[in-house]
């Protein structure tokens, strides 16, 4: 028997490792040109394309809990295949389409974000249900390695798009993007079947959003999504930065990417084995918030020098960094999210969990930009004290936090 359920758990992992990557393959390209389309193609200015992402990715956050209680209702693995399908008939229609209308278009691209964050929550829910609560984190961590392999090697191919940089080209990359949705969706449809639970342990079967009710998940979640910020931080605040604000090449903003990938990379899953209890997810909240504030204040330094290799330099520095402190951050976050959440409902739990990043996106780029642009130097201690002081309210959070204990989940062939 228990040979069967190692071999359920393994299927299992192998087969969210194809979906993750096949998904990350498709969006690597998708980020690597998506703004371009939007302007060059849709025609939609540099505000109508800000406020259009944060619409949609507002979307995302509001109803990422609500479709993990759906998900719960109707099937961890069915759900997962329904987004997947819905993200690639979007991506399809776009491509196809000549929508040039902002409102109609930021209600498609809504759609998209608010099935990417719901299969996200899917996904996470998937992991708790298929795999053992020891080996959760460790099988997380070897996801996100796939994910950041495929973002990777997608963004190459996004590039090859902007070098031939035609309507054609943009359209061919998100049906690039749809396929690749395509192709995870018929992976995951061949996912274990969970066995079905036994009245004495089944879940409620309630339409209510008891995960709310759960105020110390809720505060752990919240504080979490304040430590996503980071995501944006990378891919637009950075960026604008380095260009408005200090001397380094133009080229290094691509460098301190491909510096990001390398670093996750090779240390994910090293971080993710220093993380085994509360405790030690404590200790690697705490380590976190310390490294992105030494990440902030270094980043702060560049724009102080005149001299591209120094400025360059500096960078590299701040992006080591920060690739520290978010493959810690991942890890803690990663069992924190799985420990202490309800094992007979995770499309709730592992939904409201996930709605950070969706919330990060929505607000970051707005908020981080007016921040680390408009108040340079200061503003960068000001984002690294938050981090910091997040990562110690949050270590204190979950220090006092009694974890859920789940019991294990039979697969069926």
């Amino acid at each position: 028997m228990e040979a069967t359920a190692a071999h359920a758990e393994a299927r299992s992992t192998r087969t969210l490792m194809v979906a993750h990557a096949a998904n990350a393959l498709g969006d690597g390209s998708f980020h690597i040109t998506s703004t371009l389309f939007f302007a060059q193609v849709v025609g939609l200015s540099a505000a109508q394309t800000g406020l259009c992402l944060t619409l949609a990715w507002t979307a995302g956050f509001l109803l990422t809990t609500p479709l993990g209680l759906l998900a719960d209702r109707i099937g961890l693995r069915r759900s997962a295949v329904l987004w997947s399908l819905v993200i690639a008939a979007v991506l399809a229609a776009v491509a196809a389409s000549g929508l040039r209308d902002p409102v109609p278009f930021t209600a498609v691209i809504a759609l998209y974000a608010v099935a990417q964050s719901a299969l996200a929550g899917t996904r996470q829910a998937l992991v708790a249900t298929s795999v053992a609560a020891e080996r959760r984190v460790a099988v997380r961590a070897r996801l996100h390695v796939a994910v950041n392999t495929g973002l990777g090697v997608g963004a190459g191919l996004g590039g090859l798009a902007l070098l031939v940089g035609t309507p054609e080209a943009f359209r061919a990359v998100f049906v690039f993007d749809a396929l690749t949705f395509l192709v995870a969706a018929v992976v995951i449809a061949r996912l274990p079947r969970p066995a079905a639970p036994s009245a004495a342990t089944a879940g409620p079967r309630t339409l209510r959003l008891d995960v709310l009710r759960d105020r110390r998940y809720v505060l752990a979640a919240a504080l979490t999504a304040v430590l996503y910020l980071y995501m944006p931080m990378l891919t637009v605040a950075l960026p604008l930065f380095i260009a408005q604000r200090t001397a380094a090449p133009g080229w290094s903003i691509a460098l301190l990417f491909v510096l990001n990938t390398i670093g996750v990379l090779l240390v994910q899953v090293r971080a993710a084995r220093t993380v085994r209890s509360m405790a030690t997810a404590a200790t690697a909240l705490r380590r976190a918030g310390l490294a992105l504030l030494a990440a902030c204040a270094v980043m702060a330094a560049a724009a102080l020098t005149d001299s591209p290799v120094v400025a360059l330099s500096v960078l590299v520095v701040a992006a080591v960094l920060q690739v520290l402190g978010e493959v810690v951050l991942s890890a803690a976050s990663w069992h924190v999210g799985f420990a202490l959440a309800d094992p007979e409902r995770p499309g709730q739990w592992q939904g409201l969990w996930s709605s950070g990043q969706p919330l990060a996106r929505a607000v970051g780029p707005v908020v981080l930009t007016a921040l680390l642009l408009g108040w340079s130097g200061p503003g960068w201690l000001v984002l690294g004290a938050v981090f910091a002081g997040v990562g110690l309210l949050l270590a204190l959070v979950v220090t006092r936090a009694e974890p859920v204990e789940a019991a294990p989940v039979a697969l069926a062939a």
